[in-house]
């Protein structure tokens, strides 16, 4: 499915996953690369060695997650848009989703948006809690979103209407 819609299946998410164990301790990186190219700033982003070195630059990047502290650099790092940072333990009810953001213009903190899978559907609302937004323009921008825990493997992004910074 990846190659004929560009949409990975729902096998190809689960497998670059954190565990619910993982997901338990804190906050993780989640890389949904799947396809094999000539790319390693990921790796060069993470200082606690989670992402390791690559053999070859188009392999894929080995992740350990049980490293990984969710710091989010390697989220602005990647070109790709493929890794966000999953926190579910934020609270009782709900996660965050931090993703990077290369759309204009941003949304507001405290606005509520759809929530929308990696297709485009709309999942459920959620809410924009924070925006990392670098004051260098070649920086990318990082959404923090809250939503109900069960959606974490499901929605990918947001669209908005009529919530301008």
């Amino acid at each position: 499915m990846l190659n004929n819609t560009g949409v990975p299946t729902a096998e190809d998410i689960m497998g670059v996953f954190p565990t619910e164990e993982r997901l338990a301790k804190g906050p993780v990186a989640v890389i949904e690369c799947y396809q094999k190219i000539p790319c390693n700033p990921c790796y060069t982003a993470c200082k606690l060695g989670a992402i390791t070195p690559f053999d070859d630059i188009n392999d894929l990047p080995n992740f350990i997650s049980d490293k990984c502290t969710g710091c989010g650099l390697c989220v602005a790092k990647c070109p790709g848009l493929a890794i966000m940072v999953i926190d579910a333990t934020y609270s009782e009810t709900e996660a965050v989703m931090k993703i990077p953001y290369e759309f204009r213009p941003l949304p507001l903190e405290g606005s509520i948006v759809k929530g929308v899978d990696r297709e485009g559907q709309y999942v459920d609302d959620i809410r924009i809690i924070k925006i990392q937004n670098p004051k260098r323009f070649d920086r990318t921008p990082i959404i923090w979103m809250a939503m109900k825990k069960e959606h974490i493997k499901v929605i990918r992004n947001f669209q908005m209407e009529g919530l301008y910074e």
